[in-house]
């Protein structure tokens, strides 16, 4: 009797550290992806989730307009420089910071919050908030983007910071600040 209530809870530990490995290496579905610049010695990282278009009404929908969004998926952005940045205008010290957006048909609110560790944009505090900026949105074409994709435009110490998904496009100029 003790023997088969030992193979039992045996049984029990192996499949379910079977299916804890199983879960712990199924891809998320918003994977995560990491794009980086650097000038100078000043370096930039942002790190996020990729969600996918998948036949799905992007903007004004999946993300609804005058609303604030965690730009990407699961945990919010992040963007980390390890310099002064001139940010349209404003300058974004070095440090790490969330990275949330307010999208509407024709302009973009992009926001830089010092609140890290997010999931989502459901804590969002505005309180918080070290800049914001303003851009025009760039209709394309054609859906040219079925993962949410964020990607710099880099010349020297000029850059453009490119948030681009399904026919969307938004682009934030940065400059380092060199001494």
């Amino acid at each position: 009797m003790k023997s088969r209530l030992l193979i039992s809870c045996c049984l029990i530990l192996l499949v379910s550290s079977y299916t804890s490995a199983q879960e712990a290496v199924t891809p998320r579905p918003s994977p995560l992806a990491i794009v980086t610049m650097k000038y100078d010695e000043t370096y930039v990282k942002i790190t996020y989730s990729q969600p996918h278009k998948r036949g799905r009404q992007v903007f004004g929908e999946l993300v609804p307009y005058g609303q604030v969004w965690r730009t990407g998926a699961n945990e919010a952005t992040e963007i980390t420089t390890t310099g002064d940045l001139l940010i349209a205008s404003d300058t974004l010290k070095a440090g790490t910071y969330s990275i949330f957006t307010i999208p509407n048909p024709d302009k973009w609110t992009i926001i830089f919050n010092k609140h890290l560790g997010q999931w989502g944009s459901y804590n969002y505090v505005e309180k918080a908030d070290v800049m914001r900026a303003i851009v025009p949105v760039n209709e394309l074409q054609d859906v040219v983007y079925e993962p949410f994709t964020i990607s710099f435009e880099q010349k020297n110490e000029k850059a453009e910071l490119l948030l681009q998904w399904d026919d969307s496009k938004v682009s934030l100029p940065i400059e380092f600040i060199t001494d």
